[in-house]
């Protein structure tokens, strides 16, 4: 009888401790919520202020006061002005990336799906904010790109700066860094659905339930902010009907989706093309750093004589292509001037994304093709206005990968929710035909082109993430590979030096067979190899598929 009083204080204090380990994962999610609330605030005043920002110095530059219509505007300046502005950015430009990055390139949404999927949703702080700066200086002085990747990239900034202050691990990183890409692009283009479901698509790359609340919160706290500042208005206002004829008509959007996939591919190849023909050149002719963006600016000048709506973002020409303000000539003409445009700029490592640009590729595409199909099919066919919208989606979605957060946009963007089945087919063909050809998508493309194979999945980018220097057993090491018999494996090439990766030394494990492979470092006096451990298979192999199974675990949470 004497313990029981014990034996009850005991069950109570039990009671007690499961009471607060049932209720603490909750006040947890409350506190992570408020944080994703926060970030949205924060990414959506980003947004806001840069989108403020690019009008304000763009009407100081170029002297309207209306910048929605600066392409009207400039056309009407004297030619040494639409010449000498933006080489004048671009020399500017050139110095601000001189100064903070080692490379001179522009930090992109390319960079924060790597820190995603590589480094706990880490970004580089100096070269981002320089980034963001040089961004807006290339879209206020007539570069020809998009506005919306330089936001998400600092709003990446932003929920890093609060990850490392938190100290949050990689799961909670990656959501943090999904709240404020949602809420930067829903902030951007006043589209919360779309802004949910791109950082959930294109950034973190799966739909796990344990970053979808969180995301939600902060795409609608973003686009809060942007109709507080420019009110509930859809970006581009449609005029008349969009009316399809179904069933004949369906067809005509399948091969829409085609060509506009195609046209994406152009678009990208000719991106990737420019930018290795300016490494080259600027090699050859050995170029500082500084002065690449402003030769880049005095091309876009010499082509915005004759094309004054390669200037900026493009949104006036967007809108124009939308209402069918355009003639089937001109639309086609724009779309080959807007590329060579966006891939001098981007080329040139002047700043600013890719996502305006492919929207008004888009829009021109399905403005040309549909005049010719309307023409030829008069009595068959709806609004070329129709295929005008189709086509923004669709090459958008092929560019950026992300049929289903894009398909969302085109329709937040618009506030056209009737014309869903046309858009879709258009899409989910582009999508599907730029998929075969390229690395899934412009940024997957990019990361691809810095040798991370990100576009593989998970069982191929991470093996990039474990060097064999982190997991070999020293000779001092319990179970250590003997001295004697690494050195002869040395002599006979059957090694790996410290600096390699997983994606090195296991095809040299399947080659050989071996259990174990000798790690080296090559003397900087003598140039002689060095045996600094051994990494066995079975080491690699159980590094590579804890990863793997904690990738997985994130993704099906």
């Amino acid at each position: 009888m004497s313990d029981a009083p014990a034996n009850m204080a005991a069950r109570r204090a039990s009671l007690r401790h499961d009471d607060s380990s049932t209720f603490l994962p909750g006040r947890r999610q409350l506190w992570f919520w408020l944080l994703a609330l926060v970030i949205g605030i924060f990414a959506g005043l980003a947004a806001m202020g840069f989108r403020l920002a690019i009008d304000g110095l763009q009407s100081a530059l170029y002297g309207t006061d209306d910048v929605s219509l600066l392409h009207s505007y400039v056309a009407t300046l004297a030619w040494y002005w639409i010449l000498l502005i933006p080489a004048a950015g671009g020399l500017v430009v050139g110095a601000i990336m001189m100064r903070f990055t080692k490379d001179g390139q522009v930090r992109s949404v390319a960079d924060v799906i790597e820190a995603a999927a590589l480094r706990d949703a880490r970004i580089e702080r100096g070269p981002g904010i320089a980034s963001f700066v040089a961004s807006w200086i290339t879209l206020s002085t007539g570069g020809s790109s998009g506005r919306e990747g330089p936001v998400v990239h600092f709003a990446a900034l932003i929920s890093s700066w609060i990850a490392d202050r938190i100290k949050a691990d990689g799961i909670t990183g990656r959501d943090l860094l999904g709240c404020a890409v949602a809420a930067a692009v829903s902030a951007s283009f006043n589209a919360p659905i779309a802004g949910a479901l791109f950082a959930l698509e294109v950034i973190l790359r799966h739909f796990a339930l344990h970053a979808f609340a969180p995301i939600v919160i902060a795409s609608a706290a973003g686009t809060v902010i942007n109709r507080l500042a420019f009110g509930d208005v859809t970006e581009f206002r449609l005029n008349g009907t969009t009316t399809v004829e179904f069933y004949l008509e369906l067809p005509a959007f399948l091969i829409l989706g085609l060509v506009c996939g195609l046209v994406a591919v152009a678009m990208m190849r000719a991106i990737f093309y420019s930018d290795d023909l300016a490494t080259a050149a600027q090699k050859r002719l050995n170029v500082p750093h500084m002065l690449r963006p402003a030769a880049a600016g005095l091309l876009l000048g010499a082509l915005a004589i004759g094309f004054p709506h390669i200037i900026g973002v493009g949104y006036e020409t967007t809108s124009l292509a939308l209402t069918g303000g355009l003639g089937a000539r001109e639309a086609i003409v724009f779309v080959v001037i807007k590329v060579v445009a966006v891939a001098i700029t981007l080329a040139g490592r002047m700043g600013g994304g890719v996502f305006s640009p492919s929207l008004m590729v888009g829009a021109l595409t399905g403005l040309a093709f549909g005049l010719i199909a309307t023409g030829a099919f008069p009595n068959q066919s709806g609004s070329h206005t129709l295929y005008a919208l189709a086509g923004m989606g669709a090459v958008a979605a092929a560019v950026l990968g992300a049929p289903i957060s894009t398909t969302l946009i085109v329709f937040e963007l618009t506030g056209d929710w009737q014309t869903g089945l046309a858009v879709m087919v258009s899409v989910s063909m582009s999508t599907a035909l730029a998929s075969r050809i390229v690395h899934r998508s412009f940024f997957l493309s990019q990361i691809e082109r810095r040798n991370v194979h990100l576009a593989a999945g998970p069982q191929a980018y991470l093996l990039c993430m474990f060097r064999v220097a982190g997991l070999m057993r020293k000779p001092t090491d319990l179970g250590a590979a003997d001295s004697e018999t690494c050195l002869s494996m040395i002599e006979k090439g059957l090694s790996v030096n410290e600096t390699a990766t997983l994606e090195t030394a296991l095809p040299r494990f399947e080659e050989t067979g071996v259990a174990f492979l000798p790690v080296v470092r090559r003397a900087s006096e003598t140039g002689a190899l060095e045996l600094q451990g051994a990494l066995f298979h079975v080491d690699a192999l159980k590094a590579y598929n804890r990863a793997l199974a904690a990738t997985a675990e994130e993704e099906h949470s």
